[in-house]
């Protein structure tokens, strides 16, 4: 399964910019989708596995689209509600960074997935709902990854991605609750500053060999 969200992931994360009240948000999705892949298939330092390149391009388009203090209080679970202010800041931008590090890398493997985007089903004043799509690649079972997205008075912002029926937000959270369980709030926020200094040291290695 991690192996999974890993392959699938810089597809998610495609789907962030530029949500507004005005657009439909299976309307931006494809939209902005169709942008990110164009940059990215003619981008061929991303292609070649220039995770900062690729970093750089989910900063830009995906980051300020994302409720990450929403992300991160879903994966944390009930144990968002023992931490103080200043550590679900913390956490946040931990798991942001996290997030954005790992996926960042599943960018550079894209070669020729395409999306298909499922209808929308969605009533009059609805202010959370799904955008349903489908990933498929040549000689692969086709995937179906979902996105539950929120109406804030910024617009539109993705709070989880459900890749095969399985939520990521969710996913974490066993693990997490572990490591406060062992550690406390401060501890699962070491884990995954931790986390986060390997797969950028493992990021320097790789550009340096």
């Amino acid at each position: 399964m991690k192996h999974l969200f890993s392959l699938f992931a810089g597809v998610f994360l495609l789907c962030g910019s530029a949500f507004s009240a005005e657009e439909a948000p299976d309307v931006m999705v494809k939209r902005v989708t169709d942008e990110v892949l164009t940059i990215v298939r003619a981008d061929k330092d991303i292609q070649s596995g220039n995770s900062r390149k690729a970093i750089d391009l989910v900063e830009t388009k995906v980051l300020p689209h994302f409720n990450f203090n929403r992300m991160t209080a879903l994966a944390v679970g009930r144990d968002w509600s023992k931490a103080t202010p200043e550590q679900k800041k913390r956490l946040a931008k931990e798991f942001e960074t996290l997030l954005v590090r790992t996926y960042s890398n599943a960018l550079t493997a894209y070669k020729s997935q395409t999306v298909v985007y499922k209808p929308l089903r969605m009533q009059p004043g609805d202010t959370d709902v799904m955008v349903r799509t489908e990933i498929r690649q040549p000689g692969q079972q086709a995937v179906q990854l979902d996105y539950g997205v929120e109406k804030s008075d910024s617009g539109w912002k993705v709070y989880d991605v459900v890749v095969a029926g399985i939520s990521l937000v969710t996913n974490y959270r066993e693990t997490f609750a572990q490591e406060v369980r062992s550690g406390g709030i401060d501890g699962l926020i070491a884990t995954i500053a931790a986390k986060n200094k390997q797969i950028e040291a493992a990021r320097a290695e790789k550009k340096q060999g």
